[in-house]
């Protein structure tokens, strides 16, 4: 039976496809607007073309501007293979000509799919993992921002009220933003006083209202000179105070959606059992995974999705020079990672085990990754199997 392959480069407006024979042979080469009318055109012709043929489609996205094409792609039952644009890019290297376009990013992405055996099927998580997908990377994006305002905060104080900014931590008093809302320099502290201020405090519902308004008396106490620029400064600092607070509600909310979500889904019990996951981890390892084992050929290959499985870099008589896989879902490692760390705290066996690579001479991020590798073994076999974490059989085993 003939075989044809459908490359798809895809674009945030448009998308270019190029359909080649086994010879390498292009038969069609077509740019679509990214809208379900044009892409069920595309998806008709390039099926009439192939009539009885095998057809395997491959595409260099899978979310994001893809997301309407990949949908339709699995309505129709349609074998599609995901190669990163990474992979595109240096694979072009090896094809006649520098130049660049659509169009022969897709002849290279329907090769690459024609050619190489390692690839994996796109497989499109269900309706919670896709959800999750979306709650944890607009979380990822809060927490940045978050961060991005605290350093900014902190900055703008130490200009012009250094004391202030090293007697609370920011990041985890919310008792200070409160106060940094309200007053922000030396002489307005000093003029309230101590008294008025923690009433102040308490009316705005700041914890220990009485301990922050001494901390910040005493600081104001400290300085009496007036900075160039205070005015605007404090302006600053209680507009960026008030950012932080905001962004801290929002997280609180993308919190329960997750969670509400992570717990009804099918695997949220197996997840939670094994030590070290919580629902934010556990979320993270469905969003990156689709929820589904299956879509794996064996816990290797999601080893090195997860960039936990080293790869050798041997090179003449050099041998046994391991290293992490320059392609890897960083999510998922992370996932994973933090797991693993939680673990060594709260489990024995984790703990024991973690111990046992320090002494064989690994460093603590080497023992941990090793750890993690190991845990990602039984978590495997666990959702596969629908079995919660028994730590008593795991000890034995161990």
């Amino acid at each position: 039976m003939q075989q044809l392959w459908a490359g798809v480069d895809a674009g945030k407006s448009a998308h270019h496809c190029v359909v080649i024979d086994a010879d390498g042979k292009r038969l069609l080469s077509r740019r679509v607007i990214n809208d379900e009318q044009q892409l069920g055109e595309l998806l008709a012709a390039v099926t009439t073309l192939a009539g009885n043929s095998d057809l395997t489609w491959a595409i260099d996205l899978n979310h994001g501007g893809a997301a309407l094409l990949i949908a339709m792609l699995a309505d129709r039952d349609q074998r599609l293979l995901y190669i990163p644009g990474r992979t595109v890019h240096w694979a072009s290297g090896t094809y006649r000509g520098d130049g660049k376009t659509d169009a022969k990013d897709a002849a290279i992405i329907a090769d690459q799919a024609r050619m190489r055996r390692d690839l994996q099927p796109l497989r499109i998580g269900d309706e919670t993992a896709t959800e999750l997908r979306i709650l944890t990377s607009r979380r990822t994006d809060l927490g940045c921002d978050r961060t991005r305002a605290i350093n900014r905060l902190r900055a703008q104080l130490l200009e012009y009220f250094p004391a202030l900014e090293r007697a609370f931590d920011l990041r985890a008093s919310k008792a200070a933003l409160i106060l940094l809302t309200g007053y922000q320099t030396p002489d307005g502290i000093r003029r309230i006083g101590e008294d008025r201020l923690a009433a102040w405090l308490r009316e705005h519902g700041a914890r220990v209202s009485a301990r922050v308004a001494a901390t910040a008396v005493a600081a104001a106490s400290a300085q009496h000179t007036t900075v160039v620029g205070e005015r605007l400064a404090a302006a600053m600092v209680a507009r960026l105070a008030k950012e932080v607070m905001d962004l801290d509600i929002e997280i609180s909310e993308i919190d329960a959606m997750i969670e509400a979500r992570f717990r009804r889904h099918r695997h949220a019990a197996t997840i939670l059992s094994m030590p070290g996951f919580g629902v934010l981890l556990g979320a993270e390892f469905l969003a990156a995974t689709g929820g589904d084992m299956t879509a794996f050929a064996s816990v290797d290959r999601l080893a090195g999705v997860a960039g936990l499985a080293p790869v050798p870099r041997d090179s003449g008589r050099v041998s046994g020079n391991l290293r992490r896989p320059r392609r890897y879902d960083r999510r998922l490692l992370r996932a994973c990672y933090l797991a693993a760390q939680v673990a060594i705290i709260h489990d024995p066996v984790s703990r024991t085990y973690y111990q046992r690579k320090r002494t064989e001479g690994k460093n603590h991020t080497q023992a941990v990754i090793a750890l993690a590798r190991r845990r990602l073994n039984v978590l495997w076999a666990m959702m596969r199997t629908d079995t919660p974490y028994r730590p008593e059989i795991r000890a034995v085993a161990a």
